[in-house]
């Protein structure tokens, strides 16, 4: 943990911790900090980011995710990639960029790790060549990738995806995958009557986050 490190501006904040880029000795990195959680969120933003620390753990070494740096119980730093989220550099047209992200998420997901938060465009980046790249593993899933819950989970980030390649690349579409989209699995359904409902409660009555992607107010 670089306890020298300065702040070089705030990325996000939210009532999970705050999320900063940082200028260390080796560098810029990204520390996501949960000193200023409330006290009875302590817990949950603790439990997310032990989540993400162990998703990065397991995707080490891989290309176009984040490397873990540390993770200390109440700080977790990880590697900056300098790019844009996919809603500030919208890939429209980019056939190659869906290309990579299919192959990007094939690579996460021979790894055991299934990303759960890919709806969120925020989540996708756009490296400054153009490749894609993947971020905040706080709600990941590990798990032996041959098990039929962890092919279902697979399943649904592949269809995130899909939904994003509808948005900016529709005319790329294959047929397979426009079936891919049409098919919804039990656990979106389920999702969708049990879960969501809670969720947006939580996030809205009760945290206030002002978006629907669970951002937050803006730093």
């Amino acid at each position: 943990m670089d306890r020298h490190a300065t702040e070089s501006r705030a990325l996000k904040a939210d009532s999970f911790g705050r999320i900063s880029l940082m200028r260390g000795a080796g560098g810029a990195f990204v520390r996501r900090d949960l000193a200023h959680v409330p006290w009875w969120l302590r817990l949950p933003a603790w439990w997310l980011a032990r989540r993400e620390a162990r998703a990065l753990q397991r995707v080490a070494g891989m290309a176009d995710v984040p490397r873990l740096l540390d993770w200390d119980g109440r700080r977790l730093d990880r590697s900056f990639m300098a790019g844009d989220a996919m809603y500030q550099r919208p890939p429209r047209g980019d056939l190659d960029y869906f290309r990579r992200a299919r192959r990007l998420l094939q690579a996460l997901h021979r790894r055991g790790v299934a990303h759960n938060d890919l709806a969120k465009e925020a989540n996708w980046l756009v490296l400054e060549d153009g490749r894609p790249a993947l971020i905040d593993f706080q709600l990941a899933t590990l798990g032996d990738p041959r098990s039929r819950w962890m092919r279902l989970l697979f399943r649904e980030d592949l269809r995130h995806l899909l939904k994003h390649k509808r948005m900016y690349c529709r005319e790329s579409l294959t047929p397979v995958e426009r079936r891919v989209l049409r098919r919804n699995s039990w656990v979106r359904d389920l999702w969708f009557r049990t879960g969501k409902p809670v969720y947006r409660f939580v996030t809205r009555r009760i945290l206030k986050w002002e978006d629907n992607e669970g951002q937050g107010p803006k730093p």
